[in-house]
C-alpha cells in the first residue's frame, strides 16, 4: 500500500527523524493558513506547494512549486488544486490533484551551503536482506545517476536478525563524505529511518532529498513509503491511511470481494482460482492465439457473489472479446461454481460476450448438465484442450473447422 508524502514524513516524525514541517491543505484558504503558521514558527517567508499523489517526478510535471509569499501560497494552491497532474510515473492520464502539502523553506541560506543525498531501504528477495541504497547524488532519480555515474551508488546490506549496525551507519555517513555535526546528525537520521521502515513493516522507504542544510541538519525533503499489504492486519493506523481516490478503482472493488486481479492489455478475461491454475490458463489462452485480458483468481472458496463480482470487474474491459472460466473443484464444488455463473447471469443482465466454462474436479459433471440445461449462451469444456478449442474459434471467426 502507498501512502503519500505528507503520511510518510508524519510516520518518519513519529521514529524521531527531523523532516522538513508542513501540512496538507485541500483548499486555497487551508494553504495559506498553514503558511501563516509555519511563518510565525519558523520564520519561514518562502513555502513549498507539493502536489499530493502517488507517483514520482512530480516536480517535473509542474507539481511541486516555490512560493515567494503567503499570497502566492493561495495562488498556487488553486492552480494546482483540481489539475490532471502528468509524470512518467502516471501515464498519459495522469493523477488529479486532491491535496497539496504546504511545506517550509529548508534552504534559506541558499543551495550552495546545502547537499542533497538519496537515500533509500528495501527488501532483496533473493537475498533475504534488507538493502541500504545511497548516494551522494540526491535531488534526482537514482536510475539516473545509475546510468550516468554508477560509480556513486552504493549498498550496504542489513541481517534482518540485528538489524542495522553501528559501524554501518557510520560507514554510510562517511562514503556521503560527511564531517562534524553533520556526520552525527546523519547517524541519528540513518537509525531513525531504519526504525520507521522496520516499525511500519514496510517494502520501501525512498528519501530523495535527503538534505544537509547549511546549519549541518539532516532532514527528510521528500518520503516515498511503501507498505506491506500482508502486515495490515497488525496496523490499523496505517490501514487507515490508504487513499482509494489513488487507486486504480477495478483494483478497489476486486479487493472488496477478496479477489486477486491484475489488469493486462488482451482480449479473453480469465476467471480462475488458483494462481498456478490461472498462470496456466492464460498460457494456453496466448497458445490458442488469444491473449489474456487480466488474471482474476478468485481462490478456493467461490461462490455465486465473488462469481458475479468477477463477471463485472471483467465486462468493464471493452476489450474483452471471450471469457474463459477455469476452476478446479478441490475445496470448492464444481456445481456451486455453475450456479454461480448460472445466478451472476440473471442478476448481471445481458453478457455481450461468449462465456467458456471449464470446470474439473468435485461434481465437475454435475456441473457440466447445470451449465448445458441452463439456456444461456455459455459454452461447456472438460478438457484444457476443449477450452482452448472454444477459445480459437471465437476469437478468430475465420478458422472455425
Amino acid at each position: 500500500m502507498n501512502v503519500h508524502e505528507y503520511q510518510g514524513k508524519s510516520l518518519l516524525k513519529a521514529y524521531n527523524v527531523d523532516i522538513q514541517e508542513g501540512s496538507v491543505a485541500e483548499t486555497p484558504e487551508q494553504a495559506v493558513t498553514i503558511a501563516k503558521q509555519l511563518n510565525e514558527k519558523f520564520g519561514s517567508e518562502l513555502f513549498v506547494v507539493k502536489a499530493q499523489i502517488h507517483a514520482g517526478g512530480r516536480g517535473k510535471g509542474g507539481g511541486v512549486k516555490l512560493a515567494r509569499s503567503i499570497e502566492d501560497v493561495g495562488r498556487l494552491t488553486r492552480q494546482m488544486l483540481g489539475m490532471q497532474l502528468i509524470t512518467h510515473q502516471t501515464g498519459p492520464e495522469g493523477k488529479k490533484v486532491n491535496k497539496v502539502l504546504i511545506a517550509q523553506d529548508v534552504y534559506y541560506k541558499g543551495e550552495s551551503e546545502t547537499k542533497e543525498f538519496y537515500i533509500s531501504i528495501l527488501l532483496n528477495r533473493d537475498r533475504g536482506r534488507y538493502i541500504v541504497v545511497f548516494s551522494s547524488q540526491g535531488g534526482m532519480s537514482v536510475e539516473e545517476v545509475a546510468e550516468k555515474s554508477p560509480d556513486l551508488i552504493f549498498t550496504e546490506e542489513i541481517d534482518p536478525g540485528i538489524g542495522l549496525q553501528p559501524f554501518q551507519i557510520r560507514d554510510i555517513a562517511f562514503k556521503l563524505g560527511l564531517t562534524g555535526d553533520a556526520f552525527k546528525n546523519m547517524q541519528k537520521f540513518l537509525a531513525g529511518i531504519y526504525d520507521t521502515f522496520i516499525g511500519c513493516d514496510a517494502q520501501l522507504l525512498e528519501i530523495n532529498p535527503v538534505l544537509k542544510t547549511s546549519d549541518n541538519r539532516i532532514l527528510a525533503v521528500d518520503c516515498k513509503l511503501v507498505l506491506d499489504d500482508n502486515a495490515l492486519f497488525r496496523h490499523a493506523e496505517l490501514l487507515a491511511m490508504r487513499d482509494l481516490n489513488e487507486e486504480d478503482p477495478i483494483d478497489v472493488e476486486a479487493g472488496k470481494h477478496n479477489l486477486n486481479f491484475v489488469k493486462l492489455d488482451g482480449n479473453v478475461g480469465c476467471m480462475v482460482n488458483g494462481a498456478g491454475l490461472a498462470m496456466a490458463t492464460m498460457d494456453i489462452i496466448k497458445l490458442s492465439g488469444g491473449s489474456p485480458a487480466n488474471f482474476l483468481d478468485v481462490g478456493g472458496g467461490a461462490n455465486p457473489k465473488t462469481v458475479e463480482a468477477g463477471f463485472r470487474i471483467i465486462l468493464k474491459d471493452p476489450a474483452v472479446k471471450a471469457i474463459l472460466i477455469n476452476i478446479f473443484g478441490g475445496i470448492v464444488r464444481c456445481d456451486r461454481v455453475a450456479n454461480g455463473v448460472v445466478e451472476a447471469y440473471k442478476s448481471i443482465g445481458e453478457i455481450r460476450v461468449p462465456v467458456i466454462v471449464r470446470l474439473q474436479g468435485t461434481n465437475a459433471e454435475e456441473a457440466k448438465k447445470i451449465i448445458d440445461n441452463s439456456g444461456l449462451a455459455v459454452f461447456s469444456a472438460i478438457s484444457f484442450r476443449e477450452a482452448a478449442d472454444l477459445v480459437t474459434k471465437i476469437i478468430n471467426p475465420k478458422n472455425k473447422e
